[in-house]
């Protein structure tokens, strides 16, 4: 069974602390950071142990390319999304093209080395805000959605279920969740006609959502994570989405406004998550964990579907994933370098 709470580990293998933690019932995830990666041999090994002691365990990492790639030794070094953006504006057949195939690299990279999903892709515009930039395919809507489907479709052949974030929209707000409040004042209307857009038209090839740590200020006093509005009327009523929500990392500054980490996660999982993140901070985790232990279980069956279909295969310091991943490789490889210079 899995269970509501995502949490993350100290180091490149798991400590006595550790292997107790993924045994709590409540515990259904783990998300590695760059501290936990030392080289792909490395992390296949410390993900078989966490199976071999919670074998539903559904592992996650945060490889969307650009600045926010957690494996880079051994791996392929992704480009941001933005210059598929950028490419798009002479030669979209060609960007399309390298949109997909990067979906399918760095899926079928992060799934050899045992890790389900990587939380991707990002469906925010690059407009305003600090923390998402070149994070995001373009800056207006008409570019990003097919940018986006094409990265989507990469993900998919290759096995991979897929995240869209920050839901509704985290571009158009210039503060950095992570480190302060975010406060979008905007009207749901203009919301909706616009940051939404993305969500509203790639919802058939999502599986799953993460909200956006931000207050929507004009339609609720809450941040969308803590929602009920944007979670169970707008998603779930609204737009007919079945697929996960996962909360973002409820450590995040931004997510305060809700209390301690028993207050946040139990106010995320009311307002509709399936699953809390606690990152960077075992107390929290801890606390957390207490303050679910006697919720029943998130959906299963819903959860189930961001299993990873992650080969059985001998994973050496150095990846070679066949003569397709070869050609891949060096194609997206030969992009991010002329776009670099």
């Amino acid at each position: 069974m899995i269970g509501a709470l995502m949490l993350d580990i100290a180091g490149t293998h798991l400590t006595q602390e550790d292997i107790e933690l993924l045994q709590a019932p409540q515990v259904g995830g783990v998300i590695l950071f760059g501290r936990n990666i030392e080289s792909p041999a490395q992390v296949r090994a410390l993900t078989d142990h966490m199976r071999q002691i919670r074998p539903d365990i559904l592992i996650a990492v945060d490889q969307e390319g650009g600045r926010v790639q957690r494996l880079k030794q051994g791996f392929t070094l992704l480009p941001a999304m933005g210059h598929f953006g950028e490419l798009y504006q002479s030669k979209p057949e060609r960007a399309l093209e390298l949109s997909e195939k990067c979906g399918w690299l760095m899926a079928i990279e992060v799934l050899a080395v045992g890790i389900d999903f990587s939380f991707a892709p990002v469906l925010d515009l690059n407009d305003i805000s600090d923390v998402i930039g070149d994070r995001s395919f373009a800056t207006n809507i008409q570019d990003i959605t097919p940018l986006a489907s094409a990265f989507l479709k990469g993900m998919k052949r290759a096995g991979m279920a897929s995240t869209g974030k920050h839901f509704p929209g985290h571009g158009s707000v210039k503060a950095d969740s992570h480190v302060a409040a975010a406060v979008d004042p905007r009207s749901y209307e203009e919301i909706q006609q616009k940051d939404m857009q993305t969500f509203i038209q790639l919802q058939s090839q999502l599986d799953a959502l993460m909200p956006a740590h931000v207050i929507y200020s004009q339609v609720d006093p809450n941040p969308a994570g803590f929602s009920e509005f944007w979670i169970q009327k707008v998603l779930r009523q609204e737009l007919g989405f079945d697929g996960v929500l996962f909360s973002d990392d409820l450590s995040m500054q931004a997510a305060c406004v809700a209390g301690g980490a028993d207050a946040r996660i139990q106010a995320a999982l009311k307002a509709g998550c399936d699953m809390g993140l606690v990152c960077n901070d075992r107390a929290a985790q801890c606390l957390a964990l207490e303050g679910i232990v006697d919720l029943p279980l998130p959906n299963q069956e819903r959860l189930e579907r961001m299993r990873g279909r992650i080969p059985q295969i001998q994973i050496h310091d150095v990846l070679d994933l066949g003569e397709e991943w070869r050609q891949v490789r060096d194609e997206i490889t030969g992009f991010r370098n002329q776009v670099a210079s």
